[in-house]
C-alpha cells in the first residue's frame, strides 16, 4: 500500500516529496497515520485485556466462565460486559473446564429420631454463625473411599469445619462439628441443619447439640433441595477440583482437599450469592461495614 510505503521510508526522505511521487496528498497520510496509531492502540489494549482474562482463567484453574471474569476485571481498569469477554474468550480459545454428573447417597433407613425441618428452603440468613449445614461426601482413591464431612455457614457461604476418615461414621459428623464449634464459638440457638442419615439422627450427636443449646433441623425425605447451599458445594469440590486429579493414597486426597477449601474456596472462589465475592472477602466486607456503623 503506498501509505505503508511511504511511512517505512519516512526518516530517510520527506513526506512530501514522497506523497508527491506515490500521487497522494499529505493530509491523506497523517490521516492514514492517526487511523493506523489508533487501530495499534486498540489492538495493545484488546491483548492486554485477553492477558488479563487468560490470568484470572488459569488462576481460577479454569472454571470461571465470562460473567466472573467480567465482574474481576472491572477492579483491574476493565469495563467490560460479559459478552464481550465471552467473544475474546472464544476468539483465543479460552474454555471453562467441561461439568461432570455425581450423585451423593444417604443412609436413611434407620429407626432413630428425625428432626423437623426449621428452614423450609429458606437460606437468607441475616448473620454469621446463625445457621450452619452439613453434608457427607465420598472421594475415591486408590486406597479406597476417603469420606469427607463438612459444615458451611449459611451467611457467608464459608467451610467452617470439615473431616475425612475411611468410615463414614458419628465419630465423621462430631469431629467435623466440633473443629467449626472450637474455631467460631457460636451463640446459643444456632440451627444445625442436615438431611436425616444415621450420623447425624445418632443418640450422641443429638445429644451433643442440645448440651451447646443447638437447634437440629433435617431436609425432608428424599428432597436434595432442602440441602442445596452444601450440595453445590460438593458439586464445586468435585466438577472444579477432586475430577481432575487421580489420588494414590487417602492422605494425598486429604491434602488436596484441605488445599481447595482452605485457600481456593474459602479465600478465592467467587460466588454469586455473594455479589461474585469469595466468602473471606464478603466476610471482610462485612466487618468494614459494620464498623462505619459504629
Amino acid at each position: 500500500m503506498k501509505f505503508d510505503a511511504i511511512h517505512g521510508q519516512r526518516g530517510e526522505y520527506p513526506i512530501r516529496l514522497m506523497c508527491g511521487l506515490f500521487g497522494v496528498s499529505s493530509s491523506g497520510y497523517y490521516a492514514w497515520k492517526r487511523v493506523a496509531r489508533e487501530r495499534a492502540r486498540r489492538g495493545q489494549e484488546k491483548m492486554r485485556l485477553v492477558r488479563t482474562i487468560e490470568a484470572l482463567h488459569l488462576g481460577s484453574r479454569k472454571n470461571y466462565g465470562s460473567p466472573r471474569i467480567s465482574d474481576k476485571i472491572k477492579g483491574l481498569g476493565f469495563d467490560k460486559s460479559p459478552r464481550t469477554v465471552a467473544r475474546h474468550m472464544a476468539e483465543f480459545g479460552i474454555k471453562s473446564r467441561l461439568k461432570r454428573k455425581f450423585k451423593v447417597t444417604t443412609d436413611s433407613k434407620h429407626k432413630l429420631p428425625v428432626a423437623p425441618n426449621h428452614l423450609m428452603q429458606d437460606f437468607s440468613m441475616q448473620r454469621s454463625n446463625q445457621a450452619w449445614m452439613s453434608d457427607i461426601t465420598y472421594i475415591e482413591t486408590k486406597e479406597g473411599w476417603l469420606y469427607v464431612c463438612a459444615v458451611i455457614d449459611l451467611y457467608s457461604r464459608r467451610i467452617v469445619g470439615w473431616a475425612a476418615s475411611s468410615r463414614m461414621t458419628k465419630d465423621l459428623v462430631i469431629t467435623a462439628y466440633m473443629r467449626a464449634r472450637r474455631k467460631w464459638r457460636p451463640g446459643k440457638w444456632l440451627i444445625f441443619h442436615s438431611d436425616r442419615g444415621s450420623q447425624y439422627c445418632s443418640h450422641e450427636f443429638r445429644a451433643m447439640l442440645l448440651r451447646h443449646g443447638v437447634i437440629q433441623s433435617m431436609s425432608r425425605r428424599a428432597n436434595c433441595w432442602d440441602s442445596a447451599p452444601i450440595e453445590s458445594f460438593w458439586g464445586r469440590l468435585k466438577t472444579e477440583h477432586v475430577y481432575w486429579e487421580a489420588y494414590v493414597t487417602r492422605q494425598e486426597a486429604l491434602q488436596s482437599i484441605h488445599w481447595w477449601i482452605e485457600f481456593e474456596y474459602n479465600g478465592n472462589r467467587a460466588h454469586s450469592s455473594l455479589g461474585n465475592r469469595s466468602p473471606r472477602e464478603f466476610e471482610k466486607l462485612e466487618v468494614t461495614q459494620r464498623a462505619k456503623q459504629l
